[in-house]
């Protein structure tokens, strides 16, 4: 049996069957690695975490080399300082809060809304199980962050797969660093030699997308620990520095975070200035408004733009597929995700694209093969 022209519809469409077959195939294997996908996000940012200072030092003339080990370094010295001068009085706080003072709040919490008088005004509260619910509530939250690293290696236990998840990226992200070209090169290699100049400019867009949102989230997860903590300070809270490190902490997690932090906030405030509860609540909401809302689209404005909706869903969507980490990974993925629809959809496959003229796009490359 003769083989069909591949001018022919016959030829055509099982080129189409099998580029759709090899798709399918494609997605479902990303499927089964997400987990370690995820790890490699998270070890790809923390690469641009050092190597921000490391660029600096080259610009200056200061060799790669001697740039990564300085940049190491001083970060590791840093840390050391913070662990020395912070941890100690940051732990004894925490112990406090998390011991005594949040279980505390929270029996306090639960008795006030079981009062016989506040159930007859709200007839709903008296078939909630409070307990019940706040015991579910904390199972479930230990247990999603227990499962980061379950995709990675399932047969260990929680704490286990935690720890094997810091370890892997640890060690991705020290590969990464040693040599950041060659890790691109050969990623770039696997395109189209017609496409490998532009896919260079993509990656050259995506890694200033992920520097501008590291930059405006460090300096706004700062901004949102030292008001939080200064606030509650102001209200009284004895906790208020293990309270404003959690909260920036957890304002990394955009939308969720403010609301995860709000918990043992509240529960502190009733124990300790119970008459300033509903400020607790208008402090750590009006931080994270000015910190969503202000602080991070003016550091962003020039880098990356990300409708407020989009983040959300990309959140929602996350953590449907990922768990856990896909919730604190959201906004990196979606702003990837813009950068990649932007480039190569908008810019190469329908050609709406000023500044980038390819000679050959992927649009040119499909009408070739069906003329």
């Amino acid at each position: 049996m003769g083989q069909l022209p591949v001018s022919s519809p016959y030829g055509a469409t099982t080129r189409w069957v099998l580029l759709a077959l090899a798709i399918v195939i494609f997605l479902a294997s990303l499927w089964f690695i997400r987990g370690i996908l995820l790890l490699i996000l998270a070890a790809i940012i923390l690469v641009i975490l050092f190597t921000t200072p490391i660029r600096s030092l080259v610009k200056r003339g200061v060799p790669h080399g001697w740039a990564t080990l300085i940049s190491v370094v001083l970060v590791v010295t840093v840390i050391v300082l913070l662990i020395a001068i912070v941890l100690p009085s940051l732990t004894a706080q925490f112990g406090t809060l998390l011991g005594d003072t949040v279980p505390r709040g929270i029996n306090e919490l639960i008795a006030r809304l079981e009062d016989p008088q506040l159930q007859e005004q709200f007839a709903f509260l008296a078939n909630i199980n409070l307990q019940d619910t706040i015991n579910a509530l904390g199972s479930q939250l230990a247990n999603a962050v227990s499962q980061i690293g379950a995709s990675v290696l399932p047969v260990l236990g929680g704490v286990a797969n935690t720890l094997l998840s810091i370890l892997i990226v640890i060690f991705l992200s020290m590969y990464f660093l040693s040599d950041p070209n060659m890790h691109q090169e050969g990623l770039v290699r696997l395109l189209p030699v017609w496409y490998r100049e532009r896919a260079r400019e993509i990656i050259r867009e995506i890694d200033a997308t992920l520097r501008g949102w590291l930059r405006a989230t460090l300096a706004s997860m700062i901004f949102a620990g030292v008001a939080t903590g200064v606030l509650l300070a102001l209200l009284g809270i004895e906790q208020s520095i293990a309270l404003g490190v959690l909260a920036g902490v957890l304002s990394f997690v955009p939308n969720f975070g403010p609301i995860i932090a709000l918990i043992p906030s509240v529960a502190a405030g009733i124990v300790e200035v119970p008459g300033s509860v509903l400020w607790i609540v208008v402090i750590i909401y009006g931080v994270s408004f000015v910190q969503s809302q202000i602080i991070t689209p003016i550091l962003v404005s020039d880098t990356i733009k990300i409708p407020p909706v989009l983040i959300l869903l990309g959140q929602i969507i996350a953590g449907v597929f990922f768990g856990f980490l896909g919730i604190m990974l959201a906004v990196p993925m979606t702003a990837i995700l813009t950068v990649l629809v932007k480039e190569i959809y908008v810019k190469d496959v329908l050609g709406d694209s000023e500044s980038f003229a390819p000679t050959t796009t992927f649009r040119d490359e499909v009408l070739a093969d069906e003329a």
